[in-house]
């Protein structure tokens, strides 16, 4: 898959596309079967396909500080859109110039000139230029405009319209099997590891401290069954690479030992060996196992981690995403 960086990195003898355009953050299941119907028009009419979407997220440069939290790095949202088959990503900087762009203009531009459109897929409420004046209509016109079709795909409902909205409500219940109806997989948290306190590791429970960016979706604070991998991280050699291990995750400030910054901390079950300071890892979060509790002794502690260790064992050797809410 070709990926591109604003429209000057498209290359001049680019032929026809049918293309689908939006932030994609978190790649969810709406997005999923949006992705995947630009991709089937495509090998229809013998086009290729590609994917629009935006960095940094419209809404912080339309209204600055209402930065969403992020669902996927932009490593990993490409990562999930190159599995749905698509043959480009052009990833457009977005900013206030962009946002004000009339709809006419935003096709002519981006659509017409670089991209060559021939069939353009989007979501049934799809809006964009200034001010969001242009919807699924605006589009279909001016399609016949400057000769490309023009489709909207119905948005996915189950138990409620699935939107990266919605994943973030719920990341911030904890209700991290919910998120993973919506995903068709589990949330994904990555960072870089870091030393912290080692408190784990003094509990017989050597965890991996997670350093995520800004703006990141992490779950409510909480214990939760799930599992820790290394991952890429530009040219950086990948240690332990293909691996991933069944984890007990730590979400909190860890109320036990007080004034501790919040934290995810990744127990890699039975493995206390790894050496994973300064490496890339991904958490993928499963079920939910209980709240941060604040114990009386460290031996209280401990029992509670052995029995989260075990609830973890047995969860993530049989669980897969739910298929509802």
């Amino acid at each position: 898959m070709r990926g591109w960086h604003g429209l000057e990195d498209v290359p001049g003898d680019w032929g026809r596309s049918v293309i689908t355009i939006g932030v994609f953050d978190g790649v969810h299941r709406g997005h999923q079967k949006m992705v995947t119907r630009a991709v089937e028009m495509a090998r229809e009419l013998g086009m290729s396909s590609v994917v629009v979407t935006f960095d940094p997220h419209p809404e912080e440069v339309v209204r600055p500080g209402t930065h969403p939290l992020r669902l996927t790095t932009p490593r990993h949202r490409t990562e999930l859109l190159a599995a749905l088959g698509v043959d480009a990503v052009c990833v457009l900087p977005f900013t206030l110039e962009f946002s004000r762009m009339s709809p006419d203009e935003f096709v002519q531009t981006i659509l017409v000139d670089r991209l060559h459109a021939g069939g353009v897929v989007v979501g049934e409420n799809f809006r964009f230029g200034h001010k969001a004046a242009g919807d699924i209509e605006t589009l279909q016109t001016l399609g016949e405009k400057y000769d490309f079709v023009a489709e909207a795909v119905p948005l996915v409902s189950n138990g409620g319209v699935i939107s990266s909205t919605l994943i973030r409500d719920r990341l911030a219940a904890g209700d991290t099997e919910a998120v993973a109806v919506a995903l068709g997989r589990p949330h994904r948290v990555e960072g870089v590891v870091v030393r912290g306190y080692q408190r784990g590791r003094q509990l017989g429970f050597p965890t991996a401290n997670v350093e995520s960016p800004a703006f990141t979706a992490i779950p409510a604070d909480g214990v939760y069954a799930g599992w820790l991998q290394c991952v890429p991280n530009g040219n950086l050699p990948v240690a332990y690479d293909g691996e991933r291990w069944p984890a007990a995750i730590s979400v909190g400030t860890n109320p036990t030992f007080e004034g501790v910054p919040r934290t995810v901390e990744a127990y890699a079950l039975d493995r206390d060996d790894l050496e994973l300071y300064g490496a890339h890892v991904a958490v993928d979060f499963g079920p939910r196992l209980r709240d941060n509790l604040r114990f009386d002794s460290v031996e209280a502690l401990i029992g509670q981690m052995r029995a989260d260790v075990d609830e973890a064992r047995r969860l993530t050797a049989v669980w897969t995403p739910p298929d509802s809410f």
